[in-house]
């Protein structure tokens, strides 16, 4: 056993070595009964291999879904990775007053920034969105009904149930209007007809109804609100701060900015970190400071709460926003880069490899703006499908899409100095 996990050199911990000899002698014990000559060393190298890259492997995304869940959605910019190394490395004042030296209050510089960016009175930050949806439904409502389309009953990925996540908050869901049309009177019915806590409404990031249907603006849903006394909590997704802002192009005109749903009127706005953000994973809560106190008081908030290195990526991702376009978030600089200079780049990779680049599409990703297309010229490998698991075997591996038989390299989403890895790790894999 020894002699097995030592022949698998360094890459690994030695425990997680001794592991992958054990598995590999198993499986030969298996063989061998089975009167088969097992390579013992080989299957243990591969599962070594295998331990390495199961988490944590930098992948380069070729798909051209620049929000990939499975892999990690949004990069973090360069200002946000050093920030958080350096809140990792040693000591930081995540809940010290520096002025007083007494115990102060987490988040409270995030919250300042993200009044700023969005005219609420008050923010508060949690581990991800569904976490600000339970977190605010369960401090305002929880126990009594709470109102919502049925158009907006949300599933995403994940396992993630809007009537489940309402059913734990402790909030008692009604359900208003139809899947395709949804009146104020609806709400304005199940208003007068039920104890209600709060009103719930939901963008539905992730799919869109077409054809015959209505929906209520949120100005409209907040004055009713506004009128019978309970909050409007608005979960808007996917993070988008302000979409009135200058770099915010024409296919991301249909998502809703959570500047936008204050100036609404909106009591609650919960919205994504990591996604049209660009920043960490986190939920963001933002709206009138009377009901962010009840949120932040309420015995959920403790247990859902970000640590410092969150705080301190977060930060640096909101400053950029404030310090004008914010071309160092990765993922505003792959959904706004030009096609000419894609196209030349796939011009060239294409040359490398003996392709041909034809007009294709990205797409948003996560969730996010559904539907919707980003023209992008791409890569069209003839037959390469079967290059497919061979790219992911490389180092670092490369995750392309399949298409008709075919591999599609979109490099939307690649780092240009990648470009030379994709065209040797294709030549490999011919």
């Amino acid at each position: 056993m020894d002699t097995l996990a030592d022949h698998l050199g360094d890459g690994l911990a030695r425990p997680l070595r001794v592991e992958a000899a054990r598995k590999a002698i198993d499986l030969a014990r298996l063989a061998i009964e089975a009167g088969n000559t097992p390579d013992v060393k080989e299957w243990a190298q591969g599962i070594a291999s295998q331990m390495g890259r199961r988490s944590g492997t930098r992948v380069i995304n070729a798909t051209g879904v620049l929000l990939h869940t499975n892999l990690g959605r949004a990069p973090w910019s360069h200002t946000a990775i050093e920030a958080a190394r350096q809140a990792a490395d040693g000591y930081q004042n995540l809940e010290l007053d520096l002025e007083t030296g007494r115990r102060g209050q987490r988040g409270e510089h995030v919250a300042l920034l993200l009044r700023m960016l969005t005219g609420a009175e008050d923010a508060l930050v949690v581990n991800n969105n569904a976490a600000a949806v339970l977190l605010a439904l369960a401090a305002t409502a929880g126990g009594n009904a709470v109102p919502v389309s049925r158009g907006e009953l949300i599933e995403i990925g994940g396992s993630y149930r809007l009537p489940e996540v309402m059913s734990a908050s402790g909030a008692r869901m009604v359900e208003v209007g139809t899947t395709n049309r949804t009146r104020l009177g609806d709400y304005q019915t199940a208003l007068q007809t039920h104890e209600c806590g709060a009103v719930l409404k939901i963008h539905p990031s992730n799919f869109r109804v077409t054809g015959f249907t209505e929906t209520v603006a949120v100005e409209e849903l907040a004055g009713i609100c506004d009128t019978h006394g309970v909050p409007l909590i608005y979960d808007i997704g996917s993070g988008l701060l302000d979409a009135s802002a200058r770099w915010v192009p024409d296919w991301l005109a249909d998502e809703p900015g959570a500047r936008q749903a204050i100036q609404a009127g909106t009591g609650i706005v919960t919205f994504s970190g990591d996604k049209l953000l660009g920043g960490p994973q986190a939920g963001l809560i933002v709206g009138r400071q009377s009901l962010i106190e009840t949120i932040r008081s309420h015995p959920l908030a403790r247990s859902l709460r970000v640590g410092g290195v969150t705080y301190a990526a977060l930060s640096a991702t909101l400053i950029e926003y404030l310090e004008g376009e914010p071309n160092g978030i990765p993922f505003w600089a792959m959904a706004l880069t030009d096609g000419t200079t894609l196209r030349r780049r796939c011009e060239m990779l294409g040359e490398m490899i003996g392709s041909q680049v034809e007009e294709g599409a990205s797409a948003v990703g996560a969730g996010s703006a559904p539907g919707v297309e980003i023209p992008t010229p791409v890569l069209r490998v003839v037959g390469g499908h079967e290059q497919f698991e061979c790219l992911l075997t490389g180092d670092p591996p490369i995750l392309a899409r399949r298409e008709a038989g075919d591999l599609i390299i979109d490099l939307r989403a690649v780092e240009p100095e990648d470009d030379r890895a994709i065209a040797d790790r294709l030549l490999k894999c011919r």
